[in-house]
């Protein structure tokens, strides 16, 4: 059975410079590795409904199958604009659907993007919080790209290394990490009392 890479770009504007990316990195992935299955989520080409506590069935758009695809995801990509210096509000109204165990002990990637390098950790900062709380398994470092990264509309060589690397640690995470197994104790959201 493939590897299943996700990525989620969670802009919800027209497409840009990051969905690029995010595209990027995903055919790069499944072209250097062939038993890679790789799936892209766009939040701008996504209903998803405002997360009230409802089952995801019960919503009458792309919400029960967004959930389903991270769910099935061995890996996730997760990929946002620096907003208000931190992430958007579409993808974190997206993680508050998510169940506990669709990112625990699951690999994650983290993919940010800024003008300038004034804001370079804002997204990483805040989104490691969220991630932390499923016990996802987070890349020790992140991918911020910023206008210089783009020539022409292309991305430069570096920049390209980067999102490589990226998606390499966090296959090379799946692959030494047992399907559920944590890398420490359980995250105390999951936990029973």
């Amino acid at each position: 059975m493939p590897t299943r890479l996700l990525a989620i770009v969670g802009s919800v504007t027209p497409p840009g410079r990051l969905l690029n990316a995010t595209r990027w990195l995903l055919d790069s992935a499944s072209a250097s590795r062939k038993d890679l299955g790789v799936e892209l989520i766009n939040l701008a080409d996504k209903q998803v409904a405002f997360a009230d506590g409802r089952p995801p069935e019960q919503y009458k758009d792309d919400t029960a199958a967004i959930i389903e695809s991270v769910r099935a995801a061995d890996g996730v990509i997760i990929a946002s604009p620096v907003y208000r210096g931190s992430f958007t509000g579409a993808l974190k109204n997206l993680l508050d659907h998510l169940p506990i165990e669709s990112l625990a002990a699951k690999p994650v990637g983290i993919v940010a993007m800024g003008a300038t390098q004034h804001h370079f950790l804002g997204v990483d900062w805040h989104l490691r919080d969220v991630l932390a709380w499923f016990g996802a398994l987070v890349v020790p470092t992140s991918v911020y790209l910023v206008s210089a990264d783009f020539v022409n509309g292309q991305l430069t060589d570096g920049a390209k290394q980067d999102l490589k690397d990226l998606a390499d640690a966090v296959i090379k995470l799946k692959e030494i990490s047992p399907p559920g197994s944590f890398l420490g104790p359980r995250p105390l959201a999951s936990r029973r009392h």
